[in-house]
Order: C-alpha cells, then sequence, then structure tokens
C-alpha cells in the first residue's frame, strides 16, 4: 500500500489534483511490484519555486516542470515529487492534451525516479519510458 503526502502550495485545488495523483501512484506502484508500505510526497508548486530548486540542485536557472528525490534515509519514504502546477497548465496547451494526463504524466515520472528509474542514457531510458506507458495506459491517462 502507498500513502500519498500531497502538500500544495499552488491553489486550492487539492482534492482534484489528489484523486489524479492517487490513481496514477496505485498504479504505479502495482506494476513496478512495490511489496511493502511506502510513503510518497508530492509537493505542487509554481515556476518560481521550481526553478528555485532547479538551481538549487541542478544548477539550471531556469523552471522545470518536475523534480524528485529520492530518499535513502528513511525506510519506507521514497522521496519528494516536486511539480509545477504552471508548466502542468502550458504543457497541456503544448502537447494537445488534458490538464489530468500531463500532471499524471509527470507525478508518474517523477515516481519512478524516486524509484531508481531514470534515462541518462539509451537503456534506461528504455525501460523507464516502457514503464511510463504502461503506467498510463493502465489508468487510460494516454495522450
Amino acid at each position: 500500500m502507498l500513502k500519498i503526502n500531497l502538500i500544495n502550495n499552488f491553489d486550492n485545488h487539492t482534492r482534484t489534483y489528489r484523486k489524479t495523483i492517487k490513481m496514477v501512484m496505485d498504479a504505479a506502484y502495482e506494476v513496478i511490484g512495490l511489496s511493502k508500505t511506502k510513503i510518497i510526497n508530492v509537493i505542487l508548486i509554481d515556476n518560481q519555486e521550481i526553478q528555485r530548486l532547479n538551481n538549487q540542485y541542478r544548477h539550471l536557472d531556469q523552471p522545470t516542470d518536475v523534480i524528485s528525490f529520492e530518499n535513502t534515509d528513511i525506510d519506507n519514504e521514497l522521496g519528494d515529487i516536486f511539480i509545477s502546477i504552471d508548466k502542468v497548465k502550458t504543457q497541456a496547451l503544448e502537447y494537445g492534451h488534458s490538464f489530468e494526463r500531463e500532471l499524471g504524466f509527470l507525478a508518474c515520472h517523477g515516481f519512478l525516479h524516486c524509484n531508481g528509474y531514470d534515462h541518462l542514457n539509451d537503456a534506461d531510458e528504455s525501460v523507464m519510458f516502457a514503464l511510463q506507458n504502461d503506467i498510463l495506459e493502465k489508468i487510460n491517462l494516454t495522450r
């Protein structure tokens, strides 16, 4: 079972966001086969805050859509996923799909990073992106 700590520092639509994020996280948890209780923190922020984090941790002084930090210090805590709701809105329009799909994609992407998946080379990217597709198809959040 996965426990989601959702912190909305963006607006007052927490219920709507929680529904999408929970659906994605439940599917992701099942697809990658986690066997014990885990906790994930999802923090919703604006472009200004994600740019600050991106600059601090990745030395890129620009907003990004999602930043995640895997937690290796606390047994049952997977990590933290920071999602820019500003980016969710603009990218959903850019890519021609729903806000829900973009939020789900970014939550899924961050979740996989918190579970050790990455896309730094072609082989790892292939594995991670296939899992993302499987998870999003499972809950019908496709493009």
